[in-house]
């Protein structure tokens, strides 16, 4: 495996925690939008996406215990069994910090099978919940993950673009 550097590197700036606190509040929201029928189903978990990418790329400023608060914050927008969503981030952030090196070495088209892996663990964890409750799988709610492992892209490429800081050569 090589590992290929960019031609025109990027240099990155700090984090802000304005910035990560923007990005969950609007993916709370996302995920609050009235979906209906079809795109009930095709939903991605806004949520989810955005926990992953800040645990996987910054794993020391957002962790577990910040992914179980926004999971419960995500279960009382979802008006959902109280601690599913909490669960669900809680194995997502302990996936992305454990693989956040992985990550690292990848770009970010590559990156999505292991996302996929991660977001799929999420989502094990939404069925059985369902499974408990209603008792039945509901095998269509797994396209989810397909979207939301597809937004992993175009997520990361606009939190990295809000990071770089364009350098010039002379």
């Amino acid at each position: 495996m090589t590992y290929i550097t960019p031609l025109n590197p990027e240099i990155q700036r700090p984090v802000s925690t304005t910035l990560i606190a923007t990005s969950v509040l609007i993916a709370l929201f996302l995920n609050g939008l009235p979906w209906e029928g079809v795109w009930l189903l095709l939903r991605p978990d806004f949520v989810a996406v955005v926990m992953l990418y800040w645990c996987a790329h910054k794993p020391l400023r957002v962790g577990i215990g910040l992914s179980w608060t926004v999971g419960i914050l995500a279960d009382v927008a979802d008006a959902s069994l109280f601690g599913q969503h909490a669960l669900a981030y809680t194995l997502l952030a302990f996936g992305g910090i454990a693989l956040h090196h992985r990550l690292k070495m990848f770009d970010l088209r590559q990156q999505t099978t292991q996302v996929f892996g991660i977001l799929a663990l999420t989502y094990v964890v939404y069925a059985m919940v369902y499974w408990q409750v209603n008792g039945y799988v509901m095998w269509a709610y797994f396209l989810g993950c397909l979207t939301s492992t597809l937004l992993w892209v175009p997520l990361g490429m606009i939190f990295q673009a809000a990071r770089q800081i364009r350098v010039d050569r002379e």
